[in-house]
């Protein structure tokens, strides 16, 4: 189990470090592309870090944008992974941004939404959670919204360097236990950061094998 683990992630490692490309945006699902490949959705709450963990998985620096200014990507952002085409990543709009106006709220959550119900081309959802925080309310809506849609969904932590080790042993036990509630999600979270590439090769593998389910 544990060679093919390894094989996994240096086949993962391989295929990161081939070409990934910016394919288009998606403001309104009839902007989506054929749902001819795989795709892997990543979503989290405004500012958890979504950007620089698609970076440093794909090993660029700037693959997704960064911004400091939370709620900032309001729109479905598709990336093509391998040549020739192995699979797709989402990179979903953040959530749970207090600033926002309703309607700018409504329509996140009608693309979303539908998106998540419709697309048959999707295989799994990452959940990025921040490990400073652990679950809160905005992320358990989340989950519940993944749940209703039937979309199988892993929980990733992030920025788990932020924090002393025991008290993210803590947050991922809890992490875990609030997991088994919900009857869409993985029973593994994974524990990442970005800024030391903890969890990273993992994670890279997780996502090739939901690719190939």
């Amino acid at each position: 189990m544990e060679e093919e683990n390894t094989e996994l992630m240096e086949q993962a490692r391989k295929l990161f470090s081939g070409p990934v490309t910016f394919l288009k945006s998606a403001p309104a699902l009839k902007f989506l592309p054929d749902g001819d490949s795989p795709e892997i959705a990543f979503c989290g709450r405004s500012n958890v870090g979504k950007s620089s963990l698609l970076n440093a998985l794909t090993g660029r620096k700037s693959i997704a944008r960064t911004s400091v200014t939370p709620g900032r990507t309001q729109e479905l952002n598709f990336f093509e992974v391998g040549e020739p085409l192995q699979f797709r990543l989402v990179d979903m709009p953040g959530y749970g941004f207090a600033k926002a106006p309703p309607a700018v709220v409504e329509t996140w959550r009608r693309l979303v939404r539908d998106y998540l119900r419709g697309r048959v081309a999707l295989k799994r959802t990452l959940l990025l959670v921040d490990a400073r925080h652990g679950v809160k309310t905005v992320d358990a809506e989340m989950m519940k919204m993944l749940d209703e849609a039937a979309v199988g969904y892993r929980i990733v932590l992030t920025k788990s360097d932020k924090i002393k080790a025991s008290e993210l042993e803590k947050v991922h036990a809890e992490t875990i236990a609030e997991a088994r509630k919900h009857p869409a999600a993985y029973p593994e979270v994974h524990v990442t950061s970005s800024e030391k590439g903890l969890g990273i090769a993992e994670l890279r593998a997780a996502v090739l094998s939901d690719s190939q389910t």
